[in-house]
């Protein structure tokens, strides 16, 4: 990767090339007076504003004032971009064909952090990508769901939650109390024509209401709130609401792409919606559309319904027939359960009360069916291909359940005043909800040039490692644990260098124990508590050997005394660093952060030392190290980063001002032949 140090410029040429194929065994052999890449790549000749230290993020204090005692909230970092949006070729529920929108959101429309207020308040401060303008306010009362876009202003968002007092909840309790004679199940049915109708299905019985503002092949029910909500099959797509207490319609806002699948999730109050092999969640109140997966498996693509089932699966049906989707990564993997010669093709699907799940077919005249989830068998009930006799005469493009429910208290186990179903860990007093950096399932990557102080090649893959740091809180909001999960993505310096995170505002002995480090090179001293030994400040050594590590992701977790304040606790990654080559001295951090106790600054050794002052930059302001908020894909050995990313230059001469998403797989962006 480097070339040998000078003392080998006298040795044959052959011996040069020869110790330059082999792995180094020592520092010294990496170093050089000149390296080649200055001229390569122009980073020598980048002229970065003073001041500016390739951060890619920001922190970001998010405040959250309300004054009841039994709201939930979930932040999510929230961008609007509509990534890669393209017309796709699609066939619709009632056979035609045409183009719909498809697009992906944002990586990171992800959970920053789920709390409930404590004395009215809840406030953190989490480190978000510079090109976030935006976070989205998930709120949870009792079942009751809202949702609101809050702008970043000044490094600060602030929502304050005003009532608007509890009509709708009395209206639904008032219409409960004076239906107790109404069907226990009824399902509702929706079609490309703007019809609105519900069917019995105890006996097929067909009951009009009021007729929709346009067709649609969507169709799902907020049982809390008895709402149904619909999207509009004509361009714009508006998301529609029913309601089913008044008989009437309201159109939200347009959604902006259409398709077939759409479900409730009475247990996080969004919609799902699905398209193609696509999966997407809505904020219903706002039609703001949050996150988006990819589905995989999926073997036929077009029409069909989504539906959950009491126990919180989530199914698919295509026009290929039934899938069980399950959580994969990033995205979703389809599962076949039924044969893929059905005799019809499934436009819409629901669950009953009694977790039977009920179809229907593409026909002027639509089956109702039922069909087994664990063997895929099915039967018809109503229309003309069943034997009951009773026959609509009508399409159904969607179909959702609405159940008459006892309501069940909501316990809270562990006593902690956070109830079951808002509690992350409801058998466990001292935890109740979560903080993550960069998101609940995202990750973030320290990228290290591991040659300090010598300038290296700027290739930021001598040792690379994401992390995703999950802080455990307690119902007063305050941390009782760190999970920091991680994984070695790259180990392109063939030294063993370690990796380790000091937390500069706790002491050693707030830590109670520090489980799952990898420790076997024998020079890390820790003490009892798993923290380093003889460090002012906490200091926690992940692994001491990268090589060992590459490709494996591992978690380690650490408990305190004591519950901190998420203040005290500071903004992951913290003052993250390497340590190279068993060198306990030779620590490279971020720019500007500290060494800990046990770091010396390196300020005479063979060579030209690139950082005389020990701030971890060079005269140039180069890093050798950098934080990604993103999942950073590195580049290929000897391939700097401005190689490897068309950007990069831009964004480091503007001080971080333009293209601050460099990093991303936007078009244009990347040179994908040239990253690992």
């Amino acid at each position: 990767m480097k070339k040998s140090n000078l003392i080998l410029k006298t040795i044959a040429l052959s011996a040069i090339l020869f110790i330059f194929s082999c792995t180094p065994k020592s520092l010294d052999e990496l170093i050089e007076e000149e390296p080649i890449v200055a001229e390569e790549n122009n980073m020598m000749n980048l002229v970065v504003p003073e001041g500016f230290d390739f951060s890619t993020s920001r922190e970001v204090t998010i405040s959250v004032q309300d004054l009841s005692p039994s709201a939930t909230y979930t932040i999510y970092a929230y961008n609007d971009l509509r990534i890669n949006e393209r017309e796709v070729d699609v066939t619709y529920d009632n056979g035609e064909t045409g183009t719909d929108i498809v697009f992906e959101t944002d990586d990171y429309n992800q959970v920053l952090f789920t709390g409930k207020p404590v004395n009215g308040q809840i406030e953190h401060t989490v480190p978000l990508a510079n090109y976030y303008k935006k976070i989205y306010v998930h709120r949870n009362e009792n079942g009751i769901f809202s949702g609101n876009i809050v702008d970043i202003q000044g490094g600060n968002a602030l929502y304050v939650h005003m009532s608007t007092g509890s009509s709708r909840k009395a209206q639904v309790e008032n219409f409960k109390a004076s239906n107790k004679s109404i069907d226990f199940d009824t399902l509702y049915c929706v079609n490309g024509s703007g019809q609105l109708f519900t069917v019995d299905p105890l006996n097929g019985d067909l009951t009009e209401k009021a007729a929709m503002p346009q067709g649609s092949w969507t169709a799902a029910i907020d049982h809390a709130n008895l709402y149904l909500y619909s999207i509009g099959k004509n361009r714009n797509y508006p998301l529609m609401r029913y309601d089913m207490i008044n008989d009437s319609w309201t159109t939200i806002a347009n959604v902006g792409m259409g398709g077939p699948r759409l479900a409730y999730n009475d247990n996080d109050g969004l919609l799902y919606f699905s398209t193609q092999a696509k999966l997407y969640t809505i904020d219903p109140t706002t039609a703001t559309v949050l996150s988006s997966w990819d589905i995989s498996n999926l073997n036929v693509t077009q029409g069909g319904d989504l539906a959950f089932a009491e126990d919180e699966t989530m199914f698919l049906a295509s026009f290929g027939g039934l899938y069980r989707l399950d959580a994969a990564g990033n995205g979703y993997n389809a599962v076949r359960i039924s044969a893929d010669n059905l005799p019809f093709s499934p436009t819409s699907m629901t669950f009953d009360s009694n977790n039977e799940l009920w179809l229907a077919n593409n026909s002027s005249s639509s089956d109702l069916i039922i069909m087994d989830t664990q063997t895929g068998g099915w039967e018809y009930i109503y229309g003309p291909n069943a034997t009951s006799g009773v026959n609509f005469e009508r399409t159904i493009n969607d179909l959702t359940t609405y159940t008459v429910t006892v309501e069940v208290e909501d316990p809270d186990s562990d006593g902690d005043g956070v109830s079951d179903s808002q509690d992350a860990y409801p058998n466990e007093a001292d935890k109740a909800f979560e903080t993550f950096t960069p998101s609940k399932y995202g990750w973030g990557t320290v990228a290290f040039e591991d040659l300090w102080p010598f300038q290296g090649d700027y290739d930021f893959n001598d040792t690379a490692v994401n992390y995703r740091f999950v802080a455990i809180l307690n119902a007063q909001n305050e941390v009782v644990q760190v999970d920091i999960h991680f994984e070695v993505t790259s180990d392109g310096a063939g030294l063993n260098n370690a990796f380790g995170i000091e937390f500069e505002s706790i002491a050693p002995y707030q830590v109670a124990s520090v489980t799952g480090t990898e420790l076997v090179e024998g020079y890390i001293s820790v003490g009892a508590n798993g923290v380093e030994n003889d460090q002012d400040r906490a200091v926690v050594i992940l692994f001491d050997n990268n090589g060992k590590m590459v490709g494996r992701q591992k978690t380690v977790s650490i408990e305190f005394t004591v519950p901190l304040s998420t203040a005290q606790l500071g903004i992951a990654p913290h003052n993250a660093f390497l340590i190279v080559n068993n060198e306990r001295s030779r620590e490279i951090h971020l720019p500007n952060r500290l060494r800990t106790s046990l770091g010396a600054n390196v300020a005479t050794t063979e060579g030209v030392n690139q950082d005389t002052d020990g701030n971890y930059e060079t005269d140039g302001r180069l890093p050798w190290a950098i934080n990604i908020a993103h999942d950073f894909k590195v580049p290929k050995e000897r391939i700097p980063v401005n190689q490897a990313y068309n950007f990069f230059n831009d964004w480091a001469s503007s001080g971080g001002t333009i293209y601050v998403d460099w990093y991303k797989d936007n078009e244009g962006y990347r040179n994908a032949s040239k990253l690992q």
